[in-house]
């Protein structure tokens, strides 16, 4: 990115940090490295109408997401559980690589977000580097930093174990396809060779992690091979971890030391770890993860939407682990909802707290200006608005968050938590440079992109519509595949 002039942002209130106090009518200046050079108290006269209206803060992060341009929903894919919902997925139309994650990377932006830890899935292993040739181009367009996460899945393609007595619960002329479907999978050895040639297009928006997808879906010596690379080369790894039920239950019996314990004698488990989901946890294994400084991504409305549970929000911030917050591509009413899925949280981490007491909402507010942020850029100084630290901020219309209140200077972290929506953004920063304005991206016509998109996809899904009939038969055998004895219900 060039860098951006020196400029200067005025507004009524700034919220510096998570754990700061507010500030009022006050100044901030950016330098020509898209830094803080300055924070100074202003008079309020000094404001202008629009500018008395803001409250500036450290911009959200996305610790957790998949950049999904093209919505599931619109492409016929119910909300269910995971395991059925992901040959569903095979509805989804192949649009251009670089339209889906410019939309899916504004869309983000527009919510406040400067920053998204990008899971990247691929419907094609044969264009995989291509695509993230792409979704570099997308984030330099857009203006969003982005972790992309090079996906490794060489093991259990279709079912967690046992792929033999999946494919005895398919129609015999599926079983053929079921047995070889591991086949087509690319090996360790290759994909490293792929991750070396996907380092070109890294740049200061864009930078690569290691995204072994999950245990059950990488192979041990995938695993193994990841740890020592990454430690080697001091770059982050990302990995699904116990998302659902099923997925535990797998774990338990191919681990019975436990899942985490193993991974930790992999090398994995250390402060350049991120986990998502984690819905599955015992209280052992938070407590290694908080000794072992992982980070934890914490996606409620994607583990609302695809029924996997209800992760641990309070336990986990209470045993000390870092924890952040991700939209998985599945917020709860599809609209990248950042400060919606805060608010989700807070609520949650207070179900079952002693009358009166609940989770300071500092602790969110932290965990979606600093924590995630971290876990996709590591340890940068970002997420505060300090002297030095990059210009990373979001403006919100605060006269219209707080329009009825009674109070003279109501309190700007109940409000964000309380009723905070994207409606509410106004303004976006990202390491100096504004990319979002007035609500409207300063870099992207996101509404025509999102109408090109539309109709993109629209013409592939008439020109090579989905087998649902398989995708049925597949669902219905998934369904038996993971069904309990009447006993273990």
């Amino acid at each position: 990115m060039n860098a951006p002039a020196l400029s200067v942002l005025r507004a009524g209130r700034v919220l510096p940090a998570a754990d700061a106090v507010p500030l009022g009518p006050s100044e901030i200046r950016i330098d020509a490295a898209g830094r803080i050079a300055a924070i100074a108290p202003v008079a309020a006269g000094a404001l202008t109408p629009e500018e008395a209206r803001l409250l500036v803060m450290p911009a959200l992060s996305d610790a957790h997401d998949h950049g999904r341009g093209l919505r599931t929903l619109a492409c016929g894919v119910a909300d269910q559980s995971l395991e059925t919902w992901l040959p569903d997925l095979g509805r989804v139309p192949r649009v251009d690589p670089w339209l889906n994650a410019a939309v899916a990377l504004g869309r983000l932006a527009r919510a406040g977000i400067s920053v998204v830890n990008h899971c990247h899935n691929t419907q094609d292993g044969r264009v995989l580097l291509a695509e993230a040739e792409a979704v570099s181009r997308a984030a330099r367009d857009v203006g969003v930093q982005v972790a992309f996460g090079w996906p490794f899945f060489d093991r259990n393609p279709l079912v967690y174990d046992d792929l033999e007595r999946f494919a005895a619960l398919v129609p015999a002329e599926l079983r053929a396809d079921v047995l070889a479907s591991g086949a087509g999978m690319r090996d360790a050895a290759t994909n490293m060779a792929l991750f070396e040639q996907a380092k070109a297009f890294e740049h200061g928006g864009f930078r690569l992690q290691y995204h072994p997808v999950a245990p059950q879906w990488a192979r041990p010596e995938t695993l193994r091979a990841i740890a020592v690379a990454a430690a080697r080369e001091n770059r982050r790894v990302h990995m699904h971890v116990l998302e659902t039920q099923a997925q535990a239950e797998w774990a338990a019996r191919a681990y019975p030391m436990g899942l985490l314990a193993w991974l930790d004698d992999l090398g994995l488990l250390n402060d350049r770890l991120t986990v998502a989901h984690a819905v599955w946890l015992t209280p052992a294994e938070i407590a290694l993860l908080a000794r072992r400084g992982v980070t934890v991504s914490v996606n409620l409305s994607s583990n609302l939407r695809l029924r996997s549970g209800w992760p641990g929000v309070a336990e986990m911030l209470a045993a000390g682990v870092r924890v952040a917050f991700g939209l998985d591509g599945m917020a709860l009413d599809d609209d990248e909802d950042m400060l919606r899925e805060l608010r989700l949280a807070w609520h949650a981490a207070a179900q079952g707290a002693p009358l009166g007491v609940g989770l300071d909402p500092r602790r969110v507010l932290q965990g979606a200006f600093e924590t995630g942020r971290m876990s996709a850029l590591g340890p940068d100084g970002g997420g505060r608005i300090a002297i030095g630290a990059p210009a990373d901020l979001v403006a919100l219309d605060f006269a219209a968050l707080a329009r009825d209140s009674l109070v003279d200077d109501p309190d700007p972290v109940a409000m964000l938590l309380g009723r905070g929506q994207n409606r509410h953004v106004v303004s976006v920063w990202a390491g100096g440079r504004q990319i979002v304005a007035s609500g409207a991206l300063t870099q992207i016509d996101l509404p025509a992109l999102e109408a090109d998109l539309t109709r993109m996809a629209r013409e592939a899904h008439a020109a090579a519509p989905a087998d649902t009939q398989r995708i049925a038969t597949m669902r219905a055998a998934l369904q038996r595949f993971y069904a309990k004895p009447a006993g273990q219900r």
